[in-house]
């Protein structure tokens, strides 16, 4: 049973010293008991009292390594339920399936070139999931060092049977491949996991993955992934929500892994909407059988907008940013910090090919109009923007007419007699960017 912050308590120096970074060590305590702080972190407690406290300090979730190097997956290691309690911190693998027995040097450029940029953060498929299809263990190696070569993403290996599976850990140990027997896993594979420390699959319902686990991690695998195998998308969802409720609230350690699920729906869209159902709901590698970029890329966003903070907004730097080599007559569009509105008018102005410059205001990474109610992006701060990148000294004495976003149009009064200068009311959208510099904006300076 899990100790309580007292118990933990006792245990400790009880100096209230501050070293650990907490004011008190009750408080600390409190915090290791709810898995918000290890125990090491205090540097006076005793070797004794560490040893007790193993437990009590560990993540209620395991931190499990698939590859090696820059490129490897971290997952798990979650210590909330929903996002608003703090943020989620590993962010899910996406791996497209590959064959053995088909072309891997093509299927690996199809992958690679499922790489996007979205509002700033390049966002792609990161992980490799190799499936045994032809049972010859040498062509699974073949197979597995071609897309490591290639591309030197983490691998997943799967079979039906352990054989291929244990001749591939023991040969590809150092490239550290998650190892998938569906149904199993078996104990040769097990064995093998173990000796050369490598992550393992455990497939079943909840109750034969909680069995499976413990036998592993008694022969000594330290880290696993949970896997429903091939379960309806529902009864996958609810694996995955029991398995970390399990962990996450009652402690439970033979669930407290994170977990892999492959989205099987035929419908190439339907599979991409049900891979982004598990993306949010606390799947650890995420197996997809589509590789066209149109089915991806949601995915993918998915991701990036569940694994951020959301208690921090996205934001660019503030400042002037030109786009398309303006000059001194070129137009000034006004805008907030917010990297999703930043990006929207970024995307219109490339589009529309005119030279522009792009003021982002520092607004906190707040939208136009939540900036505007917050009185972030009034006349005051604008104004104060051009004065800080003496943006409109850069324009010519004809052209210093400012562009502000047509939601916000009721500044641009106050903001004319705070700049001295003429200020125009754009689109209410960036989608009306482009038109409105090709055919209104030569119009209205003159």
């Amino acid at each position: 049973m899990a100790l309580t912050g007292l118990d933990i308590y006792k245990l400790l120096p009880q100096t209230n010293c501050g070293d650990c970074g907490v004011p008190t060590c009750l408080a600390f305590a409190m915090k290791v008991a709810s898995k918000q702080a290890a125990v090491d972190e205090c540097p006076h407690v005793s070797d004794e009292a560490q040893n007790e406290l193993g437990a009590a300090s560990a993540p209620p979730q395991k931190l499990v390594t698939v590859g090696t190097g820059d490129k490897k997956l971290q997952i798990g290691n979650e210590t909330v339920m929903f996002r608003h309690e703090e943020k989620f911190h590993h962010p899910p693998g996406i791996a497209v399936m590959v064959d053995d027995s088909e072309d891997v040097e093509e299927k690996a450029e199809k992958i690679a070139a499922l790489h996007f940029e979205r509002i700033g953060e390049e966002i792609f498929v990161d992980t490799v999931a190799l499936n045994c299809s032809s049972g010859d263990g040498g062509k699974l190696l073949e197979a597995a060092r071609k897309l490591h070569d290639k591309l030197g993403f983490p691998l997943v290996l799967m079979a039906a049977d352990q054989a291929p599976l244990c001749q591939a850990g023991e040969e590809l140990a150092e490239l550290r491949p998650l190892l998938y027997q569906r149904g199993g896993p078996g104990e040769d594979l097990v064995a093998t996991a173990a000796e050369k420390g490598l992550p393992l699959v455990v497939e079943g319902d909840l109750e034969s993955c909680d069995a499976a686990a413990q036998e592993a991690k008694e022969a000594g695998v330290e880290e696993m992934v949970l896997c429903p195998g091939a379960v309806k998308p529902a009864g996958a969802v609810e694996f995955m929500t029991l398995a970390r409720r399990a962990a996450l609230q009652k402690n439970h350690r033979p669930m407290g892994y994170p977990t892999l699920v492959q989205a099987g729906m035929e419908d190439p869209a339907l599979q991409s909407m049900e891979a982004c159902r598990y993306v949010a709901k606390y799947a650890g590698i995420v197996v997809l059988t589509v590789d066209s970029p149109e089915y991806v890329l949601p995915v993918l966003t998915m991701r990036q907008s569940i694994y951020i903070d959301p208690q921090v907004p996205v934001q660019v730097e503030p400042g002037i940013y030109e786009i398309n080599e303006p000059d001194a007559k070129a137009p000034l569009l006004v805008t907030t910090n917010f990297s999703l509105t930043y990006y929207s008018v970024l995307s219109e102005v490339e589009s529309s090919r005119v030279p522009v410059r792009i003021l982002a205001v520092d607004t906190e990474g707040t939208s136009v109009l939540t900036a505007w109610a917050a009185d972030k992006f009034g006349a005051e701060q604008v104004n104060e923007a051009f004065r800080k990148t003496d943006a409109l000294e850069k324009l010519d004495e004809g052209h210093r007419k400012p562009v502000i976003p047509g939601l916000v149009a009721v500044i641009s009064g106050e903001l004319q007699e705070e700049s001295g200068c003429d200020v125009l009311v754009g689109p209410k959208e960036a989608s009306g960017l482009p038109k409105y510099l090709k055919n209104e904006w030569d119009k209205l300076v003159g």
